[in-house]
């Protein structure tokens, strides 16, 4: 079934996005580069933040901090360097965080635990008011699979939110979040989960196809085998962070960061781990600068 709303698919090439890439003025600080907040899982569940966060880094961030629990502290500063970290534990200190640091990106979901505690982190993330600025929360993983019962309470926060809302679903993800309601082709697919939700949808796979509530959708032609390793979605995940952190628009960011990780997955090539593609970025993008 072709979805009749959905814009003619666009290939995901960089000639779509390219122009909107952050480029830092002359007087740029590191907060103005863009603060992104990546959320850490307990103890036993602190890399996946660790990527992401390093992602969010190595695509331009001038800031980025973890979020961490009191009890993955220690974890997170073991491995942390250039990388902040904050303690917080609770709805409380997060909407402390948010209204004291004000960052301008955040992602939740990876290895951060399924249930009512994401929930509640993401409903206060996304309930948090943003004012002049512009900020964007992504969503992944276990922030999407928590919604899985209660889809249509997210989907009612992102439509009421300040925020710009990406949702990053692989396959799995998808159908636990919308179910059998999208049908069709993955496009189109993509576009009913784009207005059903309100959120700009990163359609993950070796097409992975990116829509947004507009009708605009891109396809990805330049997916790669090795990306199929355990970590590789977390560092999406902070590469469309630390790009929408500068003030990329959404659409774009999650666009670029696409391309960009599947370039890098094909560089590395053979022996590729999730820990390698956030160094492939910065040789990527002085080609594209």
């Amino acid at each position: 079934m072709t979805d009749p709303l959905a814009k003619t698919p666009l290939r995901n090439l960089p000639e779509l996005w390219a122009a909107h890439l952050p480029r830092p003025a002359r007087d740029a600080h590191k907060y103005r580069r863009g603060h992104v907040l990546v959320f850490s899982g307990g103890p036993l569940n602190t890399g996946a933040a660790r990527l992401s966060a390093k992602g969010a880094a190595r695509a331009g961030a001038g800031a980025v901090t973890v979020g961490s629990s009191r009890n993955a502290l220690a974890a997170n500063a073991a491995h942390l360097t250039s990388t902040m970290l904050a303690e917080i534990d609770d709805v409380g200190s997060l909407r402390t965080f948010l209204e004291e640091r004000l960052p301008a990106a955040v992602v939740i979901g990876p290895a951060f635990g399924v249930g009512g505690k994401c929930r509640a982190f993401v409903e206060t993330i996304l309930t948090s008011p943003v004012g002049a600025r512009s900020a964007t929360a992504v969503l992944d993983a276990d922030a999407l699979t928590s919604f899985k019962d209660e889809a249509d309470a997210l989907f009612g926060l992102i439509v009421r939110s300040e925020w710009q809302v990406v949702l990053t679903p692989h396959e799995g993800e998808f159908r636990r979040l919308f179910g059998d309601k999208a049908e069709g082709l993955k496009a189109d697919r993509a576009c009913q989960a784009t207005r059903r939700s309100g959120a700009i949808v990163v359609y993950k796979g070796p097409d992975t196809t990116i829509a947004a509530p507009d009708g605009r959708i891109a396809v990805n032609e330049n997916g790669s085998p090795w990306l199929a390793t355990a970590g590789s979605g977390d560092v999406l995940a902070g590469i469309i962070a630390g790009l929408s952190g500068q003030g990329m628009p959404a659409f774009e960011a999650a666009c670029a960061a696409a391309w960009i990780h599947a370039e890098a997955g094909t560089r590395f090539g053979p022996g590729l781990i999730a820990d390698d593609l956030p160094d492939m970025l910065p040789a990527i993008l002085r080609e594209l600068l």
